[in-house]
């Protein structure tokens, strides 16, 4: 008769090393990819307004920092493509528009009502891992020129109003003179004719 199969036990150190070498892995991978922060991700602002479009990454290397505008009714466009440390290539449509950061921020100067859509940055590393986020961007007009005019204009209606009212003011005083005066005659005259009246009686 044959004793019963023992039951082997698998080492523990086995599993655990093998444990150790996922988590090791797992954190080299991660350390190799790239991560991005936007603190604002939507931004309102009006026209010939300069606005910061802000963000912050963290890789390994050095990587390759793109910019693109979807504008509201599905327009696209490559804005600024470059490499921190490296001179910029701009796109002709945001020539003398756009300073770029090697942090990936970009400042957009004078914007404009079109300006207005969804900005989108992909950070791509050097090994071929990339992020991507997106900034909304909502320009307006510029109310205050407009209330501006119309305080101009009522300020020169009021400025025409006083004019008229001393115009009046004085021509109610000439007229209350001359029929002061000419009340003065009058009286001067009755007074002479009752007087020659008494010398002829």
């Amino acid at each position: 008769m044959r004793p019963p199969p023992s039951r082997r036990r698998k080492p523990r150190g086995v599993s655990v090393g093998l444990f150790a070498l996922c988590l090791a892995a797992a954190s080299s991978l991660q350390s190799q990819g790239v991560s991005l922060n936007i603190p604002q991700a939507i931004i309102n602002a009006t026209v010939k307004e300069d606005i910061l479009l802000s963000v912050e990454y963290s890789c390994a290397g050095v990587p390759t920092i793109e910019w693109r505008y979807t504008s509201n009714w599905g327009v696209q466009k490559k804005i600024v493509e470059w490499k921190p440390g490296s001179p910029a290539n701009v796109s002709r449509s945001h020539q003398d528009r756009v300073c770029t950061f090697d942090n990936g921020s970009i400042q957009l100067f004078n914007v404009g009502v079109s300006d207005s859509g969804y900005y989108v940055i992909t950070v791509t590393e050097g090994l071929g891992s990339s992020q991507f986020g997106t900034i909304v961007v909502h320009v307006s007009e510029i109310l205050y020129e407009d209330l501006h005019f119309v305080a101009v204009f009522l300020a020169f209606l009021a400025a025409v109003a006083a004019v008229l009212i001393s115009l009046m003011w004085v021509c109610n005083k000439c007229a209350y003179k001359f029929q002061r005066k000419r009340r003065h005659k009058l009286k001067e005259s009755q007074t002479q004719e009752i007087e020659l009246q008494d010398v002829e009686c």
